[in-house]
């Protein structure tokens, strides 16, 4: 690969469309994906790359972590051999850059600076590789440079553009910001107007925006955007089943029964997705304490599979684990065990999630044994485990206080090669680990953490320093805030505080000074690799 002499800088491209005036006068200011288990409602998917096996990018993301300076602008000297920066290799180094939005930033447009032939095409101008930065940036609220990557893409005539609108509209949403959201999928039009004059793509997307909206909580809003709409976009189940799910998110039972009814008498016939919400809203949110409740919540779960059973829908694996999770809430182990057992009597074969459901009951009360046991009968009948089933466990071990027995399950799940651990495992362990002040295991696990490329994350940063807060270990504690911020991770501020506080009474005040030197002169630089750009980007 060509000298990495210009790894950190950034071309200057100056908007001319009349589309990109537009949006240079909009004052989009500052924005999370999660996924629920109706996500068979989600009419429009955003296929993002997925994190894959690279010795290559490995290399490449080590060498530019290490050696990037957030304080200066830095000139690289080294020089890969043999490597080709292919849009392939582009998007595993961006993925496991993510939690180094500035470096991934900078390394992007360092792949935008190398020359295209025919034979090896710039590896920035696929619209993967512009959806994963659009999505990198707008986690840590950079939605202004975000914009400018959007007129970027339509100026080079990068398709499709939809993708990165829907990127920017979840982001925004997860943030808060759903007027931005609303106005940037109105906005949207004038970029995929031409992309795509298939009417079905419209629907798409604003079952794709209402969906988004309630599964964030914003169902009011989402109700207020579909009545707005409905007369010029004709309803559909995707429609009423995003809405339902967002009355049930925030507990309205009787406004999501409601829109069930409505959807019925406009002659939109529901699906088997359609009660599995409504039954996951019933189920996920009552109180199970005392019984009364529980036995109350499971004949209301009853009634959704016999009005299910009277519309001639059959209930599906979903709707039985949701049953399943009630069981394991109320922890009621042996009810778990007796409904799975039907489940397969019934000739339905449990998911994953089935089994995780009734391992966390297992697990929950004490019975890890038994856990034990299930989990292999998942493996032996063709069930791969998930990181949540894992998760399991070690929630329990952390209850027991049992460091070493995580250890041993966190080894054997790397050894056994099942599935991988998620941040969520990482950091499960990393607070555990930090709580019973075994650091050596700390270390492992954060070690582990940087080689995975998941992390480590916000979350990930703020438990460790906090942790080492508390054991008055301020020089490390330190560390790892800086290193925090020149990954461009943004602290929360009880963490900023946590330390300063901790600092100041342990009578470190140079340590504070020379901390506060970095942080302003980050701050400077912080902005100036944004310098290029029309819009102040967004700080916390």
């Amino acid at each position: 690969m060509a000298l990495l002499r210009s790894l950190f800088s950034v071309q200057t491209r100056t908007p001319t469309s009349t589309i990109t005036r537009r949006f240079l006068r909009l004052n989009h200011n500052h924005y999370h994906f999660y996924s629920t288990k109706s996500d068979a409602v989600l009419p429009f998917t955003i296929d993002l790359p997925k994190l894959e096996p690279s010795n290559d990018a490995d290399l490449l993301s080590q060498i530019v972590l290490a050696h990037h300076n957030p304080f200066h602008a830095m000139e690289s000297s080294l020089q890969l051999h043999g490597i080709t920066l292919s849009p392939h290799l582009l998007n595993q180094t961006l993925l496991r850059l993510q939690h180094s939005s500035k470096v991934a930033l900078a390394f992007f447009h360092y792949s935008q600076s190398l020359p295209s032939n025919s034979n090896n095409p710039r590896p920035s101008t696929s619209a993967s590789s512009y959806n994963l930065i659009i999505d990198i940036l707008s986690k840590v609220r950079q939605f202004d440079v975000v914009w400018q990557l959007i007129v970027q893409m339509d100026q080079n005539n990068i398709t499709p553009i939809s993708s990165a609108f829907l990127i920017l509209i979840r982001r925004l949403i997860a943030a808060g910001l759903t007027r931005q959201a609303i106005r940037a999928f109105d906005d949207m039009k004038c970029f995929v107007q031409t992309e795509n004059q298939n009417n079905n793509n419209n629907v798409n997307f604003f079952c794709f925006l209402l969906d988004t909206l309630c599964k964030y909580g914003y169902v009011k809003v989402a109700v207020e955007v579909f009545n707005r709409n409905k007369h010029e976009i004709i309803p559909n189940v995707k429609m009423y089943t995003s809405l339902i799910y967002g009355w049930c998110k925030i507990n309205r039972i009787d406004m999501a029964e409601r829109f069930l009814g409505e959807m019925i008498e406009r002659g939109v016939e529901p699906n088997v997705v359609t009660y599995n919400v409504l039954l996951n809203g019933v189920c996920r949110r009552a109180s199970l304490h005392p019984s009364e409740r529980f036995e109350k919540t499971i004949r209301n779960a009853e009634k959704v599979f016999d009005e299910m059973r009277v519309r001639g829908i059959e209930p599906d694996v979903t709707s039985f684990s949701i049953v399943l999770h009630v069981y394991s809430r109320a922890h009621q182990p042996q009810l778990s065990l007796d409904k799975l057992n039907f489940m397969k009597e019934k000739g339905i074969c449990p998911t994953v999630a089935t089994y995780s459901s009734v391992v966390k009951c297992l697990c929950s009360c004490g019975r890890i044994e038994d856990a034990e046991e299930l989990l292999g009968e998942m493996v032996r009948n063709g069930v791969c485990p998930s990181a949540e089933t894992y998760n399991c466990f070690f929630k329990e071990y952390r209850g027991r206080k049992d460091a070493n027995g995580a250890m041993k399950l966190y080894r054997q799940m790397k050894e056994d090669g099942l599935c991988v651990p998620n941040m969520h495992s990482y950091n499960i362990l990393i607070g555990m680990f930090m709580a019973l002040n075994r650091m050596d295991m700390v270390r492992e696990i954060w070690n582990d953490v940087k080689g995975s490329g998941l992390g480590p994350d916000l979350d990930s940063y703020t438990m460790l320093i906090h942790g080492l807060c508390e054991k008055q270990k301020w020089k490390e504690a330190c560390q790892y805030f800086v290193e925090m911020i020149e990954k461009g991770l943004l602290p929360q501020k009880v963490t900023f505080e946590t330390l300063y506080r901790g600092l100041i009474q342990s009578d470190m005040l140079r340590t504070w000074r020379r901390l506060k030197k970095k942080l302003d002169e980050e701050s400077i630089t912080f902005g100036s690799e944004f310098q290029n750009y029309h819009f102040k980007p967004y700080r916390r």
